[in-house]
């Protein structure tokens, strides 16, 4: 029997973000050091159905490595897939062919104990009813304004690209979603100004209080990087593909009302409500067309946001 804190975390994954059924399969991919988290993840899908199985092998190198083969033909095979790892596979053929044969899929890439008590510790139809409000307030406008105190004034133009929502809902065949989950957030197509972060923002994790990390940006490029740290991953990346690795990739607003502070993690921080986040590099997974070896998020603590100069009601923890 799994720990009882746990056990909650795992029965909100599997009941209600991915309303697994009696009459389904379902595989839970994990790794020898997140083994905790997928067998508590396998008692309670075991529990719904006879068709469930866990599969376990060793950490990556990287995020983005492909599973082991069979690992991947299981993931391609069943109709709900949940995958706690040390290495993301969200970006990976394995979680790409498993949607496109029709499984329901639920990456927790770097998941630690307390990010999976914390941010499955939440109310995901309410979540889900946050991302939705936030979209319907930013869809259609040409400008989107963010400002801080601390000193980010940065405008995107999100142009003829979709807004996104990662709400944790799983319920549609060849669906995807992080968990823990909860943003809104577009590539756009440009962006102008200076963002701020005062968060998290690897590889430094969560910043000391009155740390900041200052980037400037123009024309949808970043053309200062205030960190050498995150410079030199961003330099070490234009290598390989040049500007591309200077994209501004992403805005996200994060919409999870049960994240009540910065832990430190970006998979978890990224999704906390009253923030935004801010992200360098590959947007080829979210709707734009840079693919690059890199997406570094930085989150902003306390924004302003306004569309078309309309102020946007941020979701609150």
């Amino acid at each position: 029997m799994s720990d009882p804190t746990r056990r909650e975390a795992a029965e909100t994954a599997v009941r209600q973000c991915m309303n697994l059924a009696d009459d389904e399969s379902c595989v839970v991919v994990t790794d020898d050091e997140r083994v905790d988290i997928g067998e508590a993840l396998y008692e309670v899908a075991s529990e719904i159905t006879d068709d469930a199985v866990i599969a376990r092998y060793p950490p990556g190198d990287q995020h983005g490595e492909e599973p082991p083969g069979p690992v991947a033909a299981a993931m391609a095979g069943a109709d709900v897939v949940l995958a706690p790892t040390t290495k993301s596979l969200s970006h990976t053929r394995a979680r790409g062919r498993a949607n496109e044969a029709g499984a329901r899929v639920a990456t927790l890439p770097g998941i630690t104990e307390e990010v999976f008590l914390t941010g499955l510790d939440a109310d995901y139809e309410t979540i889900a009813a946050h991302c939705e409000s936030v979209r319907e307030q930013v869809a259609g406008a040409e400008e989107i304004r963010v400002t801080t105190e601390a000193g980010t004034d940065i405008t995107f133009e999100p142009g003829d690209r979709e807004w996104l929502m990662d709400t944790g809902i799983v319920h549609e065949p060849g669906q995807m979603s992080n968990l823990p989950a909860g943003e809104t957030f577009v590539s756009p197509e440009t962006a102008n100004g200076t963002f701020v972060v005062d968060g998290t923002m690897m590889p430094h994790g969560l910043l000391d209080a009155g740390q900041e990390l200052r980037f400037e940006v123009e024309d949808g490029s970043v053309t200062h990087v205030s960190d050498d740290a995150i410079r030199g991953q961003i330099e070490d990346a234009a290598e390989e593909v040049g500007r591309d690795a200077y994209n501004l990739a992403e805005l996200g607003i994060g919409t999870n009302v049960g994240v009540t502070e910065l832990v430190g993690s970006v998979l978890l921080d990224e999704k906390a409500a009253g923030t935004i986040h801010i992200a360098i590099g590959d947007d080829a997974g979210i709707g734009g067309d840079t693919d690059a070896p890199l997406h570094l998020d930085g989150i902003v603590r306390d924004p302003t946001v306004t569309a078309d100069g309309t102020p946007v009601d941020l979701p609150q923890p």
